[in-house]
């Protein structure tokens, strides 16, 4: 099940993604007059209860809001964590002229940082140097402690494509790279949010593009640490949220691996394109 956040009526609620159009789910469950969760962060606590709820609205033949209707919402409103995978991908490793990691290394972004599918990102008059890395992102969706390799995907609510858009310059200026990844709006992410059900996340094809022209291209099977790894080892030190991010690392193919001469960064007017395969394109677009 594809599911989406979007405003109606000034505030965040739950959409159910179909073909043709958007499932606004209040409006579905009152005209049925079925229990449904309201937004993303009630189906992530109603567990399988609530996803079954969702699909029960299905057959009522609901009506549907066109794409172009509405307005997204960031996937998740409030995570209590927003983690971050650096160099997880061999060729990334590589052209950052940095050493494969043989731990995950794990950094973190803020909640300021949030910006949904379709939102314009300003660029930050702090950094000349906005890079963009396509991302796939896991969404917990159940309290993780100490978990297995083995049972990890067990905590996944879903996933969704998320940018974890840099400043180069300011990730560069300590050995901490926190500044670099946390300006405002800096980590979008949809369209949607796939149910852990409906999508294996070891075999993805995940590409950006900038302004139509290919940058990355890649596939989730080609990481370091797998999606199972990365939370069982992040569960080891620290305790899992449901609603809670977790950014998996980018491919190749960033500016920062460019030569500096053919370095080019993002500038406004430019349109990121993320796209993940059985989740869709992530679409942003920079401004001043």
């Amino acid at each position: 099940m594809k599911l989406v956040s979007f405003y109606q009526n000034g505030q965040a609620t739950l959409g159910i993604q179909q073909e043709n159009g958007i499932i606004p789910v209040a409006t579905a469950a009152a005209a049925a007059s079925l229990a449904a969760p309201q937004t993303l962060e009630e189906a992530i606590a109603g567990g399988p209860e609530a996803l079954s709820q969702l699909q029960a609205l299905l057959p009522t033949k609901p009506a549907v809001l066109s794409f172009d209707s509405i307005t997204y919402a960031p996937c998740v409103a409030s995570p209590e964590k927003i983690l971050c995978v650096g160099l997880n991908y061999a060729a990334h490793s590589a052209e950052c002229k940095a050493d494969l990691p043989t731990v995950p290394v794990i950094f973190s972004k803020f909640n300021n940082t949030l910006a949904a599918h379709q939102e314009a990102i300003p660029l930050p008059p702090c950094t000349s140097k906005v890079d963009y890395e396509a991302e796939l992102v896991i969404i917990i969706g159940k309290t993780a402690s100490n978990v297995s390799k083995e049972n990890a995907l067990d905590y996944v609510f879903g996933y969704t494509a998320g940018n974890d858009l840099s400043a180069r310059d300011l990730q560069k200026r300590t050995p901490q790279w926190l500044l670099g990844k946390t300006c405002d709006h800096f980590a979008p992410t949809g369209p949607c949010v796939v149910t852990a059900d409906s999508l294996n996340p070891t075999k993805l094809e995940i590409s950006s593009r900038v302004n139509g022209e290919i940058r990355q291209h890649s596939n989730t099977s080609d990481m370091i640490f797998d999606c199972a790894t990365i939370i069982s080892y992040l569960s080891q030190h620290m305790t899992l949220k449901p609603g809670d991010l977790i950014f998996t690392g980018t491919p190749s193919g960033v500016i920062l691996g460019y030569p500096e001469e053919k370095q080019i960064w993002l500038k406004a007017g430019d349109e990121v394109v993320i796209e993940i395969e059985g989740i869709g394109r992530l679409v942003n677009k920079l401004i001043d």
